[in-house]
């Protein structure tokens, strides 16, 4: 198997991998953020209302979940359109450079605006920025790979993202617990806090990010729009004889992602019952992402010897106890060690799941073919969210469960309506492999 690394790829993989840094970087500070007295929050937070018989409190990580979960929602909601488009126009690059600058400009708007709808309008016009930026990308990735390398192209693409992304969280709590910063020594009679600094790095990211797409990135030739018109979503297998293997992976992509999600907004939660501060919550957050850099890689090029649909399968079976173990312990560090099993799982199944529709992407396709899954992981991140803002106010455990249960409808999902492409010849394993 050819292991040369393309630096298209590569320079795909690090630009990706520094706009992550920046924006995970609001996933950890965007919930404290709005639990600080810096942001005035709705007059009717911390009162109950009556679902049925059943008392319900609105909490702040209710409205956590909101933020969170809306970005996810405008992302993923967005993907199919800027997919499809971009396979028609066949301008990958335009796309990123859109996206990235909307993402920056929500960035810089955290640090003039401070009441609770402000934050939710940029945090919106940072999913649209989003929605522009990530099937774009992962076409990219397609495009510029071959069916005996695509899952290792995926593995090392979701390598530097997850890097850039777990890298971001284990600064962030850093960066705001040493503000405010004072500006004196270099002249600037200025002081700025812990979030604000937060907030200008993730800007920063987003820049570095747009300068070199802009630079090193072109458009591939074989992404000049044969994509159909038509954007939308087949459900049935060709033959009629179950779900289309891509919906499938999508679904399953959706529960998956759900099962990650729903650890952010727990945070005030999660720090009282472990007895913990921002810096632990910090680790076991970016326990499940450092898994996802150390093992997406060796299981994506993995999945092009001996095929995607195993790994999709072992995947899915690691992710069950390892999310609902989550809502029952007690102890910090069993928390990193089950958050990090849990990265395991996600890797087995996410790098697999690009790689196969990949394979089943018809030439031109492949913004709108893998927008299916990119979108499904949005939604997830989006339901996961927002639901678990909701469902901790019936038992600390009961997000976690929930999340369980979904995930066992995953695996039954992929193991009943998703096999393995039969147009794609599997490449002999070797001594270098």
């Amino acid at each position: 198997m050819e292991s040369n690394i393309d630096s298209r790829i590569l320079a795909l993989a690090i630009a990706r991998m520094v706009d992550a840094l920046a924006n995970s970087f609001l996933v950890v500070v965007l919930p404290l953020y709005i639990g600080s007295q810096l942001v005035s929050l709705p007059a009717f937070v911390g009162t109950t209302v009556q679902l049925g018989s059943i008392p319900f409190t609105l909490t702040p990580e209710l409205l956590i979940g909101v933020v969170l979960s809306l970005f996810g929602f405008l992302n993923s909601l967005g993907q199919p359109f800027t997919g499809s488009l971009s396979d028609q126009t066949g301008k990958r690059k335009l796309f990123l450079l859109i996206g990235l600058s909307l993402v920056a400009i929500g960035s810089a708007g955290y640090i003039f605006f401070t009441d609770y709808l402000s934050v939710v309008l940029m945090r919106a016009l940072q999913g649209i920025g989003a929605a522009f930026t990530i099937p774009v990308t992962v076409a990219l990735v397609n495009e510029l790979s071959a069916a005996d390398n695509r899952g290792g192209n995926f593995g090392l693409f979701n390598t530097f993202r997850l890097l850039g992304f777990g890298m971001g969280p284990l600064v962030a709590g850093g960066v705001v617990a040493a503000g405010p910063y004072s500006l004196l020594g270099l002249g600037i009679p200025l002081e700025i806090s812990g979030f604000d600094a937060a907030f200008i790095v993730a800007v920063g990211g987003a820049l570095v990010s747009f300068v070199l797409i802009a630079i090193l990135i072109t458009d591939p030739e074989q992404a000049d729009g044969q994509a159909a018109e038509d954007i939308s979503i087949r459900v049935r297998s060709v033959d009629g004889t179950g779900l289309d293997p891509v919906f499938a992976l999508g679904v399953a992509t959706i529960v998956m992602a759900l099962g990650l999600a729903i650890y952010a907004p727990l945070a005030n939660s999660i720090n009282a019952r472990l007895d913990q501060g921002t810096f632990l919550f910090s680790l076991q957050f970016g326990a499940t992402v450092f898994a996802n850099v150390l093992f997406q890689l060796p299981i994506g090029r993995l999945s092009d010897i001996y095929g995607r649909r195993l790994f999709l399968i072992w995947g899915f079976v690691l992710l069950l106890p390892s999310t609902l173990v989550q809502g029952f312990l007690t102890s910090s560090l069993l928390m990193i060690v089950a958050r990090f099993i849990q990265g395991i799982a996600v890797a087995a199944v996410f790098a697999p799941s690009l790689a196969l529709a990949g394979d089943l992407a018809g030439e031109g396709e492949s913004g709108s073919t893998l927008s299916l899954l990119t979108m499904g992981f949005g939604l997830g991140i989006a339901f996961g969210t927002l639901f678990s803002g909701i469902l901790v106010g019936f038992g600390f455990a009961t997000p976690f469960v929930v999340a369980t249960v979904l995930s066992a409808g995953g695996l039954i999902l992929v193991y009943t309506q998703v096999g393995e492409p039969t147009n794609i010849e599997q490449p002999t394993p070797t001594p270098g492999d």
